[in-house]
């Protein structure tokens, strides 16, 4: 039986052949890593709104892509799954954005007034926009921060993950 240990090895070990031209690695490295892409793509779909129209099993896919597409030197599991949550919040950001442009008449902004009851679901649910802006606007004042932030929140990175991805 295989400890959490075992499998973070492993994860690693595929990720440092892959990036060393084994295809081989990929596609040993794809089944193993999909159940834990899925669970953030679930983490990141539940603070978007009810009627969204990209499903998590979609915005896993697309980050595959992404990840499939990005030239990393991949330094452990931990670095892989923070790199794929930040991939995933791109994802959700550009859709937003388009979604928008072509739904809201593009700049438009929408006002809540005070006091108009109980919010729904889907206006307490954050915008997605607004938090992309924020973590740009930290990042231009504190890179690390950001990128904590990110990593934590949407990553759902440990302290001690955060740790080791960060080499402190």
């Amino acid at each position: 039986m295989s400890t959490p240990a075992d499998d973070r090895r492993t994860v690693t070990h595929l990720l440092h052949r892959w990036k060393e031209g084994d295809p081989a690695a990929l596609d040993t490295l794809m089944p193993i890593v999909y159940a834990e892409l899925r669970r953030l793509a679930r983490r990141h779909m539940a603070a978007e709104r009810n009627d969204h129209t990209l499903q998590h099993t979609a915005l896993v896919h697309e980050a595959y892509l992404a990840l499939m597409d990005m030239d990393v030197g991949w330094n452990n599991r931990t670095h892989f799954f923070a790199v794929a949550a930040r991939a995933m919040r791109r994802i959700l950001v550009d859709h937003a954005r388009n979604r928008k442009r072509e739904k809201r008449g593009g700049e438009l902004v929408r006002v809540e007034f005070e006091g108009a009851g109980d919010p729904s679901p889907a206006t307490s649910r954050m915008d997605l926009e607004v938090l992309d802006d924020a973590l740009e606007r930290l990042a231009r004042i504190d890179p690390r921060k950001s990128e904590m932030l990110e990593m934590r929140y949407f990553g759902g990175l440990t302290q001690q993950e955060l740790s080791e991805v960060l080499g402190v």
